[in-house]
């Protein structure tokens, strides 16, 4: 199974592309596609019929996913993108931020 140094929840900056320098919440990860989807950044208009759960039907504003490679976590001290490190303390892996060397 892949792994990434970012998960679920982190705060991330989009480092090219359209939608550069926007940042948002992770919201998901697909790991079989190397994508994210992350929170108000990259939204396309998805046309819905009407249905018992929408019955006006319309457009909707969604979350389409951005490759992986492309967001960079920021660090929560400094504001700014920083890389992730992982260190053993205790019996715990955890991670830490290359730019402060705090824990994340």
């Amino acid at each position: 199974m892949k792994k990434f140094k970012i998960k679920t929840g982190d705060l991330v900056r989009v480092i090219s592309g359209e939608h550069k320098n926007e940042e948002g919440k992770i919201l998901s990860v697909d790991f079989s596609k190397d994508k994210v989807i992350v929170e108000g950044v990259n939204l396309v208009s998805k046309h819905t019929k009407p249905s018992t759960k929408s019955p006006q039907g319309g457009i909707i504003k969604k979350e389409a996913p951005i490759h992986v490679s492309n967001v960079a976590l920021i660090d929560a001290e400094t504001k700014k993108t920083t890389r992730v490190g992982f260190r053993v303390e205790g019996d715990k892996k955890v991670r830490f931020s290359k730019r402060s060397n705090q824990l994340i």
